[in-house]
């Protein structure tokens, strides 16, 4: 017999109508209330992440989580990223080499995805072993389950694939520049992403099917800032988008529901994405204009009700707010909140240094709506 906790998570998927509002992934970075809400000893969990991490997820009574990340808070303190933290392409190193290859212009890029990036992709395919790939991602997502336990569902993160924007490995200004400069270039490397994505993704279809594992999975990938697209949609459209729909077209036969992570002002691709099969929403920033009772309102390509997870503010009202206002935004996300599939979260990490007395009010908040849902 299903766990009740699981269980409101999974009707909740299936858009069942549901007494209360199941609790989705809170990721905590502030160490000592992590501690303090897991209920163990002051530097428990350096000397335990996982255990102590594991007491902290229950005790919040999640109902379920995505990603599995217990040792993510080591890499932050009270302070924020250590001065000794490894710089990379996007957090301020200036010079760096890819194959022999000093990434310091848009040729460069361009030099490296040609010569370095597209050969590999391709080697890759050649190379695909989709038997092993549908045992690693069962065996992956079995393993955490159990560490779960029983009351936790372990949706989907990680094992899908798709085209993404480069700047991870080339640095926003370069590879920004050569998108604009050499569009041509930058869809030959979608595309090869695509034909790989594919590959991999009919083995994510056999594994969802062949391990029964839960129908819902979580795209990230961030393609916004607060002011909107990093690239313009217009180029997505043509560049990316038709790339995007075939490399996730063999797991959306399987009937899960996708659904994406909001980061910055993305109002603009979300149509685009509902057409392209994504089923649902997570985060949300609303100081970037995000429209959440407008998403809310909208349809899936097939009629269905959007999944929501609805997060409250970790970038304004948690850190900066009061209680009282956590209280309200609660109260609004779930009043504009579809009628079915709806969790609440937060929007994203709570970093260090977040007001405690707001944090606790916040998974108050949780535990109330978990119990009484929208009417209580």
């Amino acid at each position: 017999m299903t766990h009740p906790s699981m269980q409101l998570a999974i009707d909740t998927i299936q858009r069942k109508r549901t007494k209360g509002i199941p609790t989705f992934l809170v990721h905590m970075m502030d160490i000592p209330l992590l501690e303090e809400i897991a209920k163990v000893e002051p530097g428990n969990y350096v000397k335990e992440p996982e255990k102590t991490y594991l007491k902290y997820v229950w005790n919040i009574g999640i109902n379920c989580l995505d990603q599995f990340i217990p040792e993510n808070p080591l890499s932050m303190t009270q302070q924020g990223f250590s001065s000794t933290t490894r710089r990379t392409a996007t957090t301020g190193l200036k010079y760096f080499t890819l194959d022999g290859i000093t990434i310091d212009s848009p040729e460069a890029v361009v030099r490296h995805i040609e010569e370095f990036l597209i050969p590999s992709i391709k080697k890759s395919i050649l190379e695909f072993d989709e038997t092993m790939t549908v045992n690693s991602i069962i065996e992956t997502e079995r393993t955490i389950q159990e560490k779960l336990g029983p009351s936790i569902l372990k949706s989907g993160y990680s094992y899908i694939r798709f085209p993404g924007l480069r700047y991870g490995s080339y640095g926003y200004e370069n590879y920004f520049m050569a998108y604009q400069l050499y569009p041509d270039v930058i869809e030959k490397d979608f595309s090869a992403q695509a034909d790989y994505c594919q590959l991999h993704n009919k083995a994510a279809a056999r594994a969802i099917i062949e391990g029964n594992l839960p129908l819902l999975y979580r795209l990230d990938h961030d393609m916004a800032d607060s002011r909107g697209l990093l690239v313009s949609m217009k180029s997505l459209e043509k560049i990316w988008l038709p790339h995007f729909y075939r490399s996730i077209e063999p797991v959306l036969k399987t009937g899960i529901n996708l659904i994406w992570h909001c980061d910055g002002n993305l109002m603009e691709l979300i149509p685009y994405l509902l057409d392209c099969g994504i089923k649902g929403f997570q985060g949300f920033q609303y100081e970037a204009k995000m429209d959440y009772v407008k998403i809310c309102k909208m349809k899936a390509k097939d009629g269905d009700s959007l999944i929501i997870v609805a997060g409250v503010s970790v970038t304004e009202v948690l850190p900066k707010g009061t209680p009282h206002q956590v209280k309200q935004q609660m109260k609004f996300l779930v009043e504009n909140g579809p009628e079915t599939g709806l969790f609440l979260a937060g929007s994203s990490s709570i970093t260090p240094g977040t007001n405690r007395e707001n944090v606790l009010t916040f998974i108050e908040g949780l535990k109330y709506y978990r119990e009484h849902g929208r009417n209580g």
